[in-house]
């Protein structure tokens, strides 16, 4: 495939490039199937939702980049980010991606809680 526009920060960076190619011979690059991982990593902090959050400023908030809401999407096994923040009060689990959690240790390990409201 010529030309990647994938970023290294998005959901399908490591999934693996391939071609699918139509019964007249014409190729089109795409990308095998991603699926919502069924762990959600280490869990650092839980934000409870208030009225008027958006997916993108809790990432921002948590990440420090606001294209990195679909973290919080597989962190709560939801398909959309925009799911997290639908229900006023609900819980959102902020966690780090599989395989980067922490020990033990006076901080590690174990999740927090963070309140919702002003950033």
């Amino acid at each position: 495939m010529s030309e990647d526009r994938i970023t290294p920060a998005s959901r399908y960076a490591a999934i693996e490039r391939t071609e699918f190619t139509f019964a007249d011979g014409t190729r089109v690059p795409c990308l095998k199937r991603r699926f919502v991982p069924r762990a959600a990593g280490t869990v650092f902090a839980e934000h409870r939702v208030t009225e008027g959050e958006r997916p993108d400023l809790l990432a921002a908030r948590y990440f420090g980049d606001a294209e990195q809401s679909w973290r919080l999407a597989d962190a709560n096994a939801v398909l959309h980010p925009q799911e997290l923040v639908e229900q006023v009060g609900g819980v959102v689990k902020v966690a780090l991606p599989a395989g980067l959690g922490g020990g033990g240790g006076a901080n590690g390990g174990g999740s927090g809680s963070v309140g919702g409201g002003g950033a």
